[in-house]
C-alpha cells in the first residue's frame, strides 16, 4: 500500500507533520483494507466460545508472593487521552474530582506511590499539559522513567473519494486520535519501550484512567510473571447489560480474539448476544511483557496489523454540514489475536468500574464506595447488596456543571439504596439519605429543592 498512488498524499501529509515511519506504515495497512472493502466480519462458524479461564479470585497465595517479587520490575500505565466531552468537559477527564475531593489522577498517583512503582500516562495533545501540571503536586513520582508519552495522530479520510480531508482554516480538524491501539507503536517510537527495558522493567499493567477498579493486583501480576505469556487480558462475566458489547472467543487453533459488534453479521447476532455461549467481555485492562512485546514489534517491523475501526463522522464534529469523513482507529485489546500464546484471565466485576456518565460519578462519590489506605476505591463493606441503579434526567444532570450545581453539598447517601430515579429538575441539600427505591419526579418548570438531612425512601 505504501507504493499505491492513492496513499501517496497521506504519506506526504504525515511526513510533513513529523510522524514516524512506523505510524505511516501502520496507517497504510488500515487504509489498504478500507480500499479493498474488507468488512472485518468474523463469522460465528469461524470461531469457538471460551468456556473456561483461570479465575483471579481463585489464584493461590504463592502467586501473590511471586507478584511481590515482580513488583520492582513493573510499571503502572494509564490511558489518559480522553477529554470527557460526553460529560461536558474540555480538559483531561482524569482531572475531574471523583472521590473525597481527589481527582482520578490524584488517586492514580497515590496508588503508584503506595505501591512504589513508576506511573506513566499515555497522553494526547489535548490532555498532556494539564495532566503533567497536576502531577507536579507529586514530585516523588519523578525518576528515570518519563511521566508520559504521547499517542500519535492520523489523517481523516474523505468518505466520497478516500482522499485526505482538508480544512485550511482549522488544520487541527484534519486529524484524529488513532485509538488506544496506538499504545504499541507509541511505546516504540517514543523510545519509552527501550528506556523501560534499559532500567530493568519487564511488566506493564495498562488500564483506562477512568476505571477506578483497575488497581495493581499482586496475585494477577504473579500469575502473569510465572506464565511467561507476552500478553494477558482481564475479562469479566457478561451480563444482560453486556449483550451488545464485544466478547472473547477462540479461533480453531486456540488463538484468542476479540469480536466487537461491528465485526458481527446480522445472521450471527443471536449467537453474539448469547451470554451463556460467549461468556466474557474485555475490561480493557492488560498486562504486557516488555521483552516479548519488543520481540513481536521487531518481527513485524513495528506494524502489528490490528483490526481497524472505521468511524464515519463529519470533518467538524460541531458542524453536521461539513464533509463526511472516516476516522481510523484501533483498540489495544485486539492485539490478543496478534501475540502468540496471549492469555486471558477472569476477574471480578469490581475490577471494571469505569466512570463514563454522571450516573456512574454519583455512585462513586457516594458512600457506596470508600477510599482505602492504598488509595483504592472499593465497595463499602457495610453494603450487602448489588450496586444501586441510578437513572438521572439527562436534561439536567448529563453535563458535569449542571450535575454539580444540583449537588452543591455533595451527593446523597446511597448505602441502603437499591434504585434512584430522578425525572425533572431537582437540587439536593446536605446529608440527604436515600433508602430502598427512590423516585423523584418534578413535572414543573421550577426546580425542586430537597432540604438538608431529608430521608428519602418513598415516591414524592
Amino acid at each position: 500500500m505504501m507504493g499505491d498512488p492513492r496513499f501517496a498524499p497521506f504519506a506526504e501529509k504525515m511526513k510533513a507533520e513529523g510522524l514516524p515511519d512506523v505510524v505511516i506504515r501502520t496507517f497504510a495497512h488500515s487504509y489498504g483494507q478500507l480500499l479493498r472493502g474488507e468488512t472485518g466480519l468474523i463469522p460465528e462458524a469461524d470461531i469457538q466460545p471460551v468456556e473456561n479461564l483461570p479465575d483471579a479470585e481463585a489464584l493461590p497465595q504463592q502467586l501473590t508472593e511471586k507478584g511481590c517479587q515482580a513488583l520492582a520490575k513493573t510499571v503502572l500505565l494509564k490511558l489518559n487521552g480522553g477529554l470527557g466531552t460526553g460529560m461536558g468537559l474540555d480538559r483531561a477527564k482524569s482531572l475531574l474530582p471523583v472521590k473525597d475531593g481527589l481527582t482520578f489522577l490524584d488517586i492514580i498517583a497515590r496508588q503508584a506511590l503506595a505501591a512504589d512503582i513508576p506511573l506513566v500516562l499515555m497522553n494526547s495533545f489535548s490532555t498532556r499539559d494539564d495532566s503533567l501540571s497536576a502531577l507536579r503536586s507529586y514530585p516523588e513520582l519523578r525518576g528515570p522513567i518519563p511521566l508520559d508519552f504521547l499517542q500519535h495522530k492520523v489523517p481523516k479520510i474523505r468518505q466520497d473519494d478516500f482522499s485526505p480531508a482538508d480544512s485550511p482554516e482549522t488544520p487541527a480538524l484534519e486529524w484524529n486520535p488513532p485509538g488506544h491501539g496506538d499504545i504499541y507503536p507509541a511505546l516504540l517510537t517514543s523510545g519509552l519501550l527501550d528506556k523501560l527495558l534499559e532500567e530493568g522493567f519487564r511488566y506493564v499493567f495498562v488500564s483506562n484512567a477512568d476505571n477506578l477498579g483497575a488497581v495493581m493486583d499482586l496475585a494477577i501480576l504473579g500469575y502473569f510473571a510465572e506464565s511467561g505469556a507476552p500478553f494477558l487480558m482481564e475479562v469479566a462475566d457478561r451480563t444482560d447489560a453486556d449483550r451488545k458489547g464485544g466478547h472473547l472467543a477462540r479461533f480453531p487453533d486456540g488463538q484468542l480474539l476479540l469480536r466487537e459488534t461491528a465485526q458481527c453479521s446480522t445472521a450471527d447476532e443471536e449467537c453474539f448476544q448469547d451470554i451463556s455461549r460467549h461468556r466474557y467481555f474485555n475490561t480493557n485492562s492488560l498486562w504486557l511483557n516488555l521483552e516479548l512485546l519488543k520481540r513481536v514489534l521487531q518481527q513485524r517491523q513495528g506494524v502489528l496489523g490490528l483490526a481497524p475501526i472505521y468511524n464515519r463522522k463529519t470533518l467538524d464534529p460541531r458542524e453536521p454540514t461539513s464533509p463526511s469523513v472516516i476516522q481510523v482507529e484501533t483498540a489495544m485489546g485486539s492485539a490478543i489475536s496478534v501475540f502468540p500464546d496471549a492469555q486471558a484471565i477472569r476477574v471480578p466485576r469490581a475490577r471494571f468500574a469505569p466512570v463514563k456518565t454522571t450516573e456512574d460519578l454519583l455512585l462513586v462519590r457516594s458512600d457506596v464506595y470508600q477510599l482505602n489506605e492504598q488509595y483504592c476505591v472499593v465497595p463499602n463493606a457495610e453494603r450487602r447488596q448489588p450496586l444501586p441503579v441510578v437513572r438521572l434526567d439527562s436534561r439536567y444532570y448529563k453535563m458535569i456543571d449542571d450535575f454539580d450545581t444540583r449537588f452543591p453539598a455533595g451527593v446523597p447517601s446511597m448505602l441502603n439504596c437499591q434504585r434512584l430515579t430522578i425525572e425533572g429538575d431537582v437540587r439536593f441539600g446536605a446529608s440527604v439519605v436515600c433508602t430502598g427505591d427512590v423516585r423523584l419526579e418534578n413535572l414543573s418548570a421550577e426546580q425542586i429543592f430537597i432540604d438538608d438531612f431529608t430521608q428519602l425512601g418513598r415516591e414524592i
